[in-house]
């Protein structure tokens, strides 16, 4: 008993004793179970196989971000991942916005909550399950044709495309935007708007000079998560592309589980880890973290 009290009197006189037994254990394991996973997985890339055994050679050499840099092939799927994650992360912004300025200032708490289970109820239900409802959706046999040919208007005919992707991607990490820009626009002080108001602007301009401006870094917030989880997906592409939809995660899990080419695929996977460094430095500056 007189140890404890001892005990809970050292802690108290030395506040940064507490801070250190409280962040420890995580900091450890983040340490060695994350960014020692990051070391190992940016070493292997330098890395290359024997192409006779499959056997890794533990000899440094710049071979695989040659590969990657100098064929079209991969060029190309890069580029096309790239370009896919920007235009789900517009998509989802430009619907998170006003969705999100509804949510915060017009909504009855009553619809709020409703709209808000709306937002979540998705995240509760499988990914999996989520990405083959839309499959039933977009396929050739699916609603979207059946519905649209009921109606005497061609079929859309755009399962197994680069455009069902784009769609499958911007409904599935919606969520992930709307809350950072819902969260950035509760903040916004009602005297800015009446202020704006009585300074003669209308609804709509007030929104762009006033709201929009102060909600860009929880769009910025949002925009990471839209644009890091597109850019790492492999299952969207693997189930809703056709032909022609590689991206950077579909060959990353090839080169591993059919090539067996454990440094390609690090070398490849360290692409979007580059990638999102540079994209975090750029959100940083726009506010972002103070969104999250």
């Amino acid at each position: 008993m007189r140890g404890a009290v001892r005990i809970q009197a050292l802690l108290w006189r030395v506040p940064w004793l507490r801070a250190w037994l409280l962040l420890t254990p995580p900091l450890a394991w983040f340490v060695l179970v994350y960014l020692a996973a990051l070391v190992l997985l940016l070493v292997t890339a330098f890395w290359t196989i024997d192409t006779f055994t499959t056997q890794i050679v533990q000899v440094w050499n710049l071979d695989n971000f040659r590969t990657i840099f100098t064929e079209p092939a991969y060029r190309r799927i890069i580029g096309r991942t790239v370009t896919m994650a920007v235009l789900v992360t517009v998509t989802d912004a430009l619907l998170a916005f006003p969705f999100a300025y509804y949510m915060a200032r017009v909504a009855s708490r009553r619809t709020q909550t409703l709209l808000f289970a709306a937002v979540l109820l998705p995240l509760w239900a499988s990914y999996l399950a989520r990405v083959y409802a839309w499959i039933l959706i977009l396929n050739h046999d699916g609603v979207l044709n059946w519905s649209l040919q009921s109606i005497g208007l061609p079929p859309a005919n755009i399962g197994y495309t680069n455009v069902a992707m784009w769609v499958v991607f911007s409904y599935i990490w919606l969520p992930f935007m709307i809350i950072p820009v819902y969260a950035a626009m509760e903040r916004v002080p009602e005297s800015l708007l009446e202020a704006a108001a009585d300074l003669g602007a209308r609804r709509w301009r007030a929104v762009r000079d006033v709201v929009l401006p102060l909600a860009l870094p929880g769009i910025a917030a949002g925009s990471i998560f839209t644009f890091s989880l597109t850019l790492g997906d492999f299952i969207t592409p693997i189930l809703v592309g056709g032909a022609g939809s590689s991206f950077i995660g579909n060959v990353v899990y090839s080169s591993v589980g059919i090539a067996n080419n454990v440094p390609f695929a690090a070398a490849l996977a360290m692409i979007p880890v580059a990638i999102m460094a540079v994209y975090l430095l750029g959100a940083k500056r726009l506010g972002a973290f103070e969104a999250l």
